[in-house]
């Protein structure tokens, strides 16, 4: 065991350690984390230059624990996961006598759970891309490139308002996933996780369209073509092959409509993952059946999906107006 090293030191050599590994966000966390750390031990007169001792694992992780209080239960959550990733490195490293399991026991016990996060999107934003995308008029585009590539993206965005696949499983798919005749396509999600999606027509329809123009190229592909991408590349890099889209320009395509169709101040408002949202939301509320939602969102703990069963905005302004003011009641009726 090394006894010379300061407790200043091993925070250094461990902020060090997470800065190799971790991104630049998640190292500034932890650096945040550990300077109250320290600002704590020195509150209760554990001396951050003397070296890790074992009053440094239980009495300095309950000191840690009453600190956080004040704060948000995720930022406290945050915090404390990175006591343990210090804690779990003083032990690997030999650096200190440490009880992993007792800090982690402590921790479990005494600290605040974050409350669930309502998903928040703009739902009649979505409405208002979706239906532009289907009535937009793509006959007079001065170039086949940029026909396919608003044809692509059109299928893009309804795809993932229509079917709730994440960004990546759409930027994945392949002509041979789906079936065109069930209209379902067998994706790897989540966790590894292999499920059926189910396409509406409209969607089938619009990938359909897409790749009838883009026949062309596949053709000339030299490639199976269940092979080849549902959403390709149409840019110079790309050329006259068929590579598909990366997730990074998945998101591109949902920020460049954003920006069209609503205005630069919605970008940002809206991300792939906001079309998914939209999707869980428009199965419940037109279903009122939370298992279908979980089912058909491919959820693994009926938890998330439960997330989603809040009223919206219509059933509120519906309750509101028939307890407190019939007259409104009357003339919206």
């Amino acid at each position: 065991m090394n006894s010379s090293l300061s407790i200043n030191n091993a925070v250094e050599r461990f902020l060090l350690t997470v800065s190799q590994a971790r991104s630049e966000n998640t190292t500034l966390t932890y650096g945040n984390a550990m300077s109250h750390f320290l600002s704590v031990l020195e509150e209760n007169h554990l001396i951050p230059s003397e070296t890790p001792s074992t009053n440094l694992t239980e009495d300095a992780v309950a000191w840690m624990i009453s600190s956080l209080k004040d704060h948000a239960p995720s930022t406290e959550r945050l915090y404390l996961t990175a006591v343990t990733r210090f804690y779990e490195y003083l032990a690997a490293e030999n650096l200190s006598s440490i009880n992993l399991p007792r800090v982690q026991m402590l921790i479990h016990q005494r600290a605040r759970r974050p409350g669930q996060r309502l998903p928040m999107f703009p739902r009649d934003n979505i409405d208002t891309i979706v239906e532009h995308m289907v009535n937009l008029d793509y006959s007079n585009f001065e170039s086949p490139e940029e026909k396919l590539r608003y044809l692509r993206d059109r299928a893009f965005l309804i795809t993932l308002a229509d079917t709730g696949l994440r960004v990546h499983e759409a930027c994945g798919l392949r002509r041979g996933d789906i079936d065109w005749n069930e209209g379902k396509a067998l994706v790897i999600g989540k966790g590894n996780r292999q499920a059926v999606v189910r396409f509406s027509n409209r969607s089938m329809q619009v990938i359909r369209d897409y790749l009838s123009a883009r026949s062309t190229l596949d053709g000339s592909s030299g490639k199976p073509l269940a092979s080849l991408p549902i959403y390709a590349r149409h840019d110079k890099g790309a050329g006259t092959k068929v590579k598909p889209i990366t997730t990074t320009t998945g998101r591109e395509i949902v920020a460049e409509w954003v920006k069209s169709i609503l205005g630069p101040e919605a970008v940002g408002t809206i991300t792939p993952h906001s079309f998914r949202h939209y999707f869980v939301t428009r199965v419940l509320h037109s279903s009122g059946n939370l298992k279908l939602a979980q089912e058909l969102a491919r959820h693994k703990s009926i938890a998330v999906t439960q997330r989603y069963a809040h009223l919206n905005d219509d059933e509120l302004d519906r309750g509101y107006y028939d307890i407190f003011d019939l007259s409104k009641r009357k003339t919206d009726e």
